[in-house]
């Protein structure tokens, strides 16, 4: 497919490579990470440019890799007006995404205590297929939980009121509707809360050395100020609940599809005008998951300060735990930008991608106001995670949007074949990172081999302006599902 270099880090696919596009694709990657792309990824991202009212591009970004619907990396702002709404363009793990805490606490401390620590953690946060949480729900409290989000686990004593403020969205995603959610998908959230499941969710206790701080001021406001500090990483999202969201609404779309003349080539960009009862019935459920999903990084947020706490002897607060902020990574949300000389509200899906709003907007918190969004990148358990801050360039380019993580190469069908569990363990643990795993399968999946150079994905967002470097994290214990 044709690919016309728009500068380094920007390439390019016209609407005349397929009939039917009715904007131009953008990729964004350096050379190597573009010619290192499967060929699926093009196909996806310029399936997704024929959707009806999308505005500008249909976007990819350098950590891209062939997914459901929308290629993972995938970014597509739709008008609210002419405009659909697609599972395929979010995804199953409805707000998969990240949460960094920090401590005080330093390497030299945790060190001695890391084995514990871990074991600690992996006893108290349920991870693996079907693990089920600590927290009970009745009907009437699920729903609560689905329209309020992680406010509800402050109410219930499951963090702490300033939480709310270092959350995406404070939390909490407008719009929710509990009653558009089905019973299945009830049945399988209920005693999900508080767990990490299984793929490539992980809980991770990761060190930030001085040499890896490339903007010292910028790292000092988002709370790092001490030599080889230690913090928390937490990558998990809706589990089963939002699993099930989109498989009910998958089916509803392809079978309405016909009744508003909508077609697409791929069963699985099913779609429904978002004007629609069904595209507004998806668009209130998908808002609960997003909500049981921020709950969900809450509930382990509050495990990992009580297991700390019992570690260390000492309460959360004493130990600095706070939140450095939370983003979202699998989600459509309504958001404004300039387009032709005017604001416009638009359903922005981000599918495998990372807000990353600039200084001065005001969805920011204001403690990060001036120096903009924090942006949390993960690794792969073998490799460095980034932390980075949003641009206005990327308000202006792409939404506000930019990767999200690694992005993988090889299927986990592969990684298996490629790698043993109980290898990988040793090896990794001879690099000094601890690991705790539910299954030495799912551990092998996750190897580092199977993913992209993160460091490459990260340079090439930020030579590219869409969101800037501050510092890198390296990880010293990990837990797998």
């Amino acid at each position: 497919m044709k690919k016309i270099k728009i500068s380094d880090h920007i390439w390019e696919i016209p609407t005349t490579e397929k009939e039917g596009m009715r904007v131009p694709a953008r990729i964004y990657g350096s050379q190597s990470l573009i010619e290192s792309m499967d060929e699926g990824v093009f196909e996806q991202v310029t399936n997704v440019a024929k959707l009806p009212g999308i505005r500008k591009y249909a976007f990819c970004m350098p950590d891209g890799h062939w997914g459901y619907g929308f290629p993972i990396g995938g970014v597509a702002a739709f008008s609210l007006e002419e405009g659909v709404i697609s599972p395929g363009g979010i995804g199953f793990d409805i707000n998969c995404g990240v949460r960094l805490l920090k401590t005080d606490l330093t390497l030299e401390e945790v060190e001695p205590k890391k084995r514990e620590l871990l074991d600690l953690l992996f006893r108290i946060i349920p991870a693996g297929v079907g693990a089920k949480g600590f927290v009970r729900l009745t009907n009437e409290k699920f729903r609560e939980l689905m329209v309020n989000g992680a406010g509800w686990c402050v109410e219930n004593g499951y963090g702490e009121p300033e939480d709310l403020g270092r959350i995406e969205q404070g939390g909490k995603l407008p719009g929710a509707k509990p009653e558009k959610v089905s019973k299945k998908a009830f049945q399988r959230g209920m005693n999900q809360l508080g767990t990490l499941g299984s793929g490539n969710h992980y809980l991770e206790l990761q060190v930030v050395k001085p040499e890896n701080i490339y903007d010292g001021e910028k790292a000092r406001v988002l709370g790092f100020d001490k030599p080889n500090q230690i913090t928390v990483m937490i990558h998990c999202g809706s589990r089963g609940f939002g699993h099930q969201v989109a498989t009910d609404y998958l089916f509803e779309f392809n079978r309405v599809m016909p009744k508003y003349g909508l077609f697409t080539e791929d069963k699985e960009l099913a779609c429904a005008p978002y004007t629609s009862v069904e595209g507004q019935d998806y668009h209130g459920a998908m808002a609960c998951a997003a909500n049981n999903a921020f709950a969900n990084r809450q509930v382990i947020t509050h495990r990992v300060r009580e297991g700390f706490s019992r570690i260390f002897g000492k309460s959360p607060k004493d130990l600095g735990m706070e939140i450095v902020y939370d983003v979202a990574h699998n989600i459509a949300k309504i958001e404004a930008y300039e387009l032709d000389g005017k604001k416009e509200k638009l359903l922005v899906h981000r599918k495998g991608a990372t807000r990353s709003f600039g200084s001065g907007h005001p969805d920011v918190p204001e403690r990060y106001r001036s120096i903009g969004q924090p942006v949390i990148v993960g690794g792969s358990m073998e490799s460095p995670s980034y932390l980075l801050v949003g641009t206005t360039r990327a308000e202006e380019e792409t939404f506000g949007s930019t990767c999200h993580g690694a992005g993988r190469t090889m299927s986990r069908s592969k990684a298996k074949k490629m790698v043993r569990g109980h290898d990988l363990k040793r090896t990794m643990e001879e690099h000094g990172i601890l690991v705790r795993a539910v299954s030495m399968p799912g551990l092998a999946e996750e190897a580092g081999v199977a993913y992209k150079n993160i460091s490459e994905v990260v340079e090439a967002v930020d030579s590219a302006g869409l969101s800037k470097k501050v510092l890198q994290l390296l990880p010293i214990a990990n837990i797998k599902g």
